[in-house]
């Protein structure tokens, strides 16, 4: 059959059927997967065409997957950090959903004191596994969608669960039906499907829950899981490993429209971001991700990094609150006790900060030199200079600049008096013998210890600034 595609305004072949295979004997791509070597990535030179939907979201699972890979968040951590979700995201609603565990009495409490809120986003969703014990969690919280695990490769069907292929899919679509029975929205999590047989079951299945869909007239979401980070971007990879022909073939094979379909990538291979970037651009609306990257392993996506992808591929930030990422980063540390590698992108203490003296004269200059964007601006983070024995005059000045929010006639010059006492501080603590970087508490001990009525002035500057701008 011929039919006429609205996406590429073209006539595309359409019958392509997939039925389940159901074999004797597991699929576990040992030609690529054999575990005594680094995991190979195969090459068909196949490609598809991208196709970018209307409308992008990014969506959260901080307190979900992200809370197994730390210490447990505190309800009031919880319910702290789902406000920030809901102000990052703006009025549109771009970080969309926000899944939680049910298991525990303080799982439930948290998810209580969101829903009171009242917030239409994030949406409060649950994550379950497919099983009818935890599906009475589900309803008795009262909650619109819930996440069901549906482990897809044969790893996790013959080596974990100890079924065959059309026994998982039973279960699962039980699972599935029960929750529409009760009006519930489901997301299968499509778990492992980096190493699942494509064709023989992760289409059939999905084709499934699509008739499921359409019969109940309640939209079922997939959610692809990168479990463990095997997902590759490259154009012309082979299945099971290609994002784009994951993506492409759940569109194209089993007809998943993509606003029911989300990507869950983790960094195992750091290609996490790359990969959920290029999910979006093949045809999923949703991404999956967590503050800061934690997550199992190396992690998940980390939601800012998705937050900044998005305004690069639109042009716009469509009111979303970039600066709230600073204050998640803040509220990491300070709060919930867990510390941010310096060097990460956007929220480390050293994303936007260099050592190097030129760097630091550049940016005096003109902050464009060596800055990535307008950080002030966007993430309420200053650009700044770590200061040690090589970062000279234009270092110390840069960095009083940066840490006491000094604009205009604020700004101190590299030839400033206060400037040059506090370098020879720094060059005689480094005559002496340090070899380390100057940390910002100490840095302004020593501005205080050359003229503490200055510093009080500087100090009344950057509490203003701070307290405004939040």
């Amino acid at each position: 059959m011929l039919e006429f595609s609205d996406k590429t305004n073209l006539l595309e072949q359409s019958v392509y059927h997939y039925d389940l295979q159901d074999v004797d004997e597991p699929n576990l791509y040992r030609d690529l997967f054999d575990y005594e070597h680094v995991p190979k990535i195969s090459f068909n030179h196949r490609q598809v065409p991208m196709h970018v939907p209307s409308e992008l979201w990014i969506t959260d699972t901080t307190f979900r997957d992200g809370q197994q890979s730390t210490s447990p968040f505190t309800v009031e951590q919880i319910v702290t950090l789902y406000k920030m979700l809901h102000r990052l995201g703006g009025p549109k609603g771009l970080v969309r959903q926000s899944e939680f565990f049910l298991y525990t009495d303080k799982d439930r409490e948290a998810v209580e004191k969101c829903l009171e809120l009242g917030y239409e986003f994030p949406e409060v969703t649950s994550w379950i596994r497919a099983n009818e014990k935890d599906f009475e969690l589900v309803k008795a919280m009262g909650l619109k969608e819930t996440g069901i695990l549906v482990s897809c490769s044969d790893y996790h069907i013959f080596q974990k669960m100890g079924m065959k292929r059309s026994q998982a899919m039973d279960k699962y679509l039980g699972i599935v039906k029960a929750a529409l029975s009760q009006g519930i929205r489901p997301r299968c999590h499509f778990e492992d499907i980096t190493r699942a047989d494509f064709y023989g079951f992760v289409v059939p299945f999905a084709t499934e829950l699509m008739n499921l869909s359409r019969e109940s007239g309640i939209p079922i979401r997939i959610r692809a899981c990168d479990t463990m980070g095997y997902g590759v971007a490259f154009p012309g990879v082979a299945l099971p490993r290609s994002v784009p022909g994951i993506i492409y073939g759940l569109q194209h094979f089993a007809h998943v429209p993509s606003h029911l379909l989300e990507w869950h990538g983790h960094n195992d291979f750091y290609k996490v971001v790359n990969n959920a970037t290029t999910a979006w651009l093949f045809g999923a609306s949703g991404v999956n991700c967590a503050l800061l990257g934690i997550g199992e392993r190396t992690g998940n996506c980390p939601l800012e990094a998705m937050a900044i992808e998005y305004a690069s591929l639109r042009g716009t930030t469509d009111g979303m609150d970039l600066s709230v990422i600073t204050e998640v980063a803040e509220y990491f540390e300070e709060e919930i006790g867990y510390m941010i590698p310096a060097r990460t992108p956007f929220v480390g203490r050293s994303f936007n900060s260099t050592r190097a003296g030129i760097h630091a004269d550049g940016l005096l200059k003109n902050e464009e030199i060596y800055n990535i964007f307008n950080t002030a601006k966007i993430l309420n983070r200053p650009a700044t200079v770590a200061v040690d024995s090589h970062s000279g005059l234009a270092g110390i000045a840069h960095w009083m600049n940066g840490y006491f929010r000094l604009k205009d006639e604020e700004v101190v010059g590299k030839r400033s008096n206060i400037v040059a006492a506090v370098k020879d501080r720094v060059d005689a603590l480094y005559a002496q013998g340090r070899n380390t970087v100057m940390g910002d508490d100490e840095l302004a001990e020593i501005v205080k210890d050359v003229d503490e009525e200055f510093y009080d002035e500087l100090m009344i500057i950057r509490h203003r600034k701070h307290k405004h701008h939040k």
